[in-house]
Order: C-alpha cells, then sequence, then structure tokens
C-alpha cells in the first residue's frame, strides 16, 4: 500500500537495471531526501471557517474545564482502481491484520481511501507515514498530509493520490508495510501492520 512504479524512480532511487526489469530499491538515504518531495498537502480552510468549526469544541472545554484529546477512529480503507471494483479492507482493533491483508496487481493505478471518525475536539495536521520493506530491506518510504478535522459524527473519507504499482519480475512478491496516523501533537491514533504481494495479476479471492 503506497508504492510508486519503479520505471519512474529508477533515476533517482536505483540508477542500475537487471535484464530489462525495473527496480524500486531504494537506500535510506535516498528515501529520507524524498520523503519532502512526497509530501502532499491536505484540504485547505480559511480562519473563519475552522474557527466556526471549533465552536463546539471550545464550548465543550469550558464546560467541562478541561482540553479533551481528539479521537481519531479509523473505519475502512480501500484500494481504488479504474481496473476493477474497489477492495475495501476492514481494519482490525489492534491494527494488525492477520496474513495477507491484499494483492496488488504489478503496474495497476489506484488510490487509497480511507474513512474515519472525528470526536472530542479538532485533529490538527492528521498526516500518513507508510514505510514498505521486501526480504528484510526496506523499499519504500513517503508520508502524506491529510489535513485537519473538526468532530462530528457523519465519518470523514479522504482519497490519497494516485500511485501506480512497480512492475517486472524484481517488483513480484511479498512485502511488509507499517502504516501510521499521526497527528502535530506526534499522536499515533492507528498503526497498521501487515503484508500484501504484488502479482501479474488481482487475487480472484478478492
Amino acid at each position: 500500500m503506497g508504492l510508486v512504479d519503479g520505471n519512474k524512480k529508477k533515476e533517482k532511487d536505483d540508477p542500475q537495471e537487471s535484464d530489462g526489469e525495473s527496480s524500486f530499491y531504494t537506500t535510506d538515504q535516498d528515501d529520507d531526501l524524498d520523503d519532502e518531495s512526497k509530501l502532499h498537502l491536505g484540504p485547505q480552510r480559511t480562519l473563519k471557517e475552522q474557527l466556526e468549526k471549533d465552536k463546539a469544541s471550545k464550548w465543550k472545554e469550558q464546560l467541562l474545564g478541561e482540553t479533551l484529546d481528539p479521537e481519531v477512529k479509523f473505519i475502512s480503507v480501500a484500494i481504488v482502481s479504474r481496473e476493477r471494483p474497489d477492495i475495501v479492507l476492514s481494519i482490525p482493533e489492534d491494527g494488525n491484520p492477520q496474513g495477507l491483508w491484499f494483492t496488488l496487481k504489478e503496474g495497476s493505478h489506484y488510490r487509497l481511501k480511507f474513512s474515519f471518525q472525528v470526536g472530542n475536539n479538532t485533529v490538527s495536521g492528521l498526516r500518513y507515514t507508510n514505510t514498505v520493506w521486501k526480504s528484510g530491506l526496506r523499499v519504500f518510504n513517503t508520508k502524506d498530509m491529510i489535513g485537519t478535522f473538526s468532530p462530528r459524527p457523519e465519518p470523514y473519507t479522504h482519497e490519497m493520490p494516485e500511485e501506480t504499482a512497480p512492475s517486472g519480475f524484481m517488483a513480484r512478491g511479498s512485502y511488509t508495510a507499517k502504516s501510521k496516523f499521526i497527528d502535530d501533537d506526534n499522536k499515533c491514533h492507528l498503526e497498521i501492520n501487515y503484508t500484501f504481494d504484488i502479482r501479474k495479476d488481482w487475487a480472484s479471492k478478492d
């Protein structure tokens, strides 16, 4: 979840190719340099809009005499692709899906779509980080800004920018990954540890 096509990254991450297949392997230094360029800005609000959305939370704080911490509950994550119906993945409470969580088709174009609820107080600067390993080697690392959200009963839905799964012999196989959702106070609202595959085609069971 969160891989870009090796062909697009080869000049930056791996100038060498093997047997005509692209490689998306990167060094830790390359990943750190790429982090800033991969940061996407989330939804923007005017100051007036944000102040109005915070009124309910501030009233609760005054009433209770304390500051309420925002509660962010992630309901689901979906893999959205024009090539097939959405793959909707449920998120276990402990953030650790058992076994293979999903399969990506090599070279496919897809987006990640998150559904989540915000309670108690406004969550500021919610961002998504994702690190991927293959055979113990870190091959991908990215950060994306989701945005600032006020509490409300209805769930929010946020869709990430489109990505392209890597392709070629070296890209296929099993991966492990860790995704986190962190706010401006460095509070982690969810950490997901999971495994996924990249194959020649989408898995039929998806």
